[in-house]
């Protein structure tokens, strides 16, 4: 896992087309703005995990 630190208004880039930046420090709470492709689904984890469970429902 690489870690990053970076300061409100930072930006860290994954390849060209995904940028991720620092909006804001709360307390515990950090929030971002993520700039992606609209093929590129991005999702919170837990969110994430939900999607998947559902498709192995489907799946059967």
């Amino acid at each position: 896992m690489l870690v990053i630190g970076r300061e409100i208004g930072e930006i860290i880039a994954i390849d060209d087309h995904i940028k991720i930046k620092v909006l804001s420090v709360e307390g515990n709470t950090v929030r971002f703005g993520i700039s992606a492709p609209r093929h590129i689904e991005v999702h919170r984890a837990e969110i994430y995990k939900r999607i998947v469970e559902h498709l192995a429902k489907q799946a059967g």
